[in-house]
């Protein structure tokens, strides 16, 4: 005697696992996302042994090799910092200020952007380093 097998033609493709994959890395790339932090100028920063990480939201100066001090994204004069910085400081929820200078930077210039932020009537502000691995 012979039977006959009955025969499944599923025509539906079962998608459920790309579902499940798709949602992880979805997932993945919205949590790491807040981790990246973007330059707006390229900055070597300078190295320091006792350098400590404070995670904290403000404005943010910075001062490439070339001596271009940058202000949200724009060009601006050293002379015109305090006043652009009391324009800024409403918008701003924390008082703060950090200084990414790039490690070619006189100390001149450097003390006369920390002058310049003083003078905007900002005492809260760090320079930023990068912390050096030294044996």
């Amino acid at each position: 005697m012979e039977f006959k097998r009955k025969r499944y033609n599923h025509s539906y493709l079962n998608i459920a696992p790309l579902v499940d994959v798709v949602f992880l890395l979805l997932l993945f790339f919205m949590l790491t996302s807040h981790f990246i932090e973007v330059q707006s100028i390229r900055v070597r920063l300078p190295e320091s042994r006792t350098s400590e990480y404070t995670e904290r939201a403000g404005i943010k100066i910075f001062i490439n090799e070339k001596g271009d001090v940058v202000l949200n994204s724009e060009t601006v004069k050293v002379e015109d910092l305090h006043k652009l910085l009391k324009e800024e400081l409403p918008l701003e929820k924390s008082r703060s200020v950090e200084i990414r200078a790039d490690r070619d930077v006189k100390v001149s210039l450097l003390m006369k952007v920390i002058d310049e932020i003083r003078l905007a009537g900002i005492n809260d502000f760090n320079i930023v380093t990068e912390k050096s691995f030294q044996r």
